[in-house]
């Protein structure tokens, strides 16, 4: 069984802004396992058995050993579209509304 990421004791989970996402890519190469583009052209975060998660603000868990991709995925999206968030308050803790 795959850990999650924590963060100060705290779980994480990413989404990603369809509205701002450009299409680039840039995440599915980083952790290909978290995210994936859609026949839209769009990016989107993948839930449990690899189903896309379609809906608006939909998140996902942020698995441990990917932490470094994601994370990186968020400063590097040309977008500013992927949030990294503590799930027991929502904060953003990467990404571009990140304190």
């Amino acid at each position: 069984m795959q850990q999650d990421a924590v963060v100060g004791g705290e779980a994480l989970e990413v989404w990603i802004d369809q509205d701002l996402c450009t299409g680039d890519g840039i995440c599915a190469q980083y952790a290909p396992e978290v995210f994936e583009l859609d026949i839209d052209g769009l990016a989107y975060v993948k839930g449990a058995g690899e189903e896309l998660l379609q809906a608006p603000g939909a998140s996902a868990p942020v698995p441990l050993p990917l932490l470094t991709d994601v994370v990186d995925s968020a400063r590097e999206c040309p977008g500013e579209c992927i949030h990294v968030r503590r799930v027991s308050d929502s904060v953003e803790v990467y990404g571009p509304d990140a304190e």
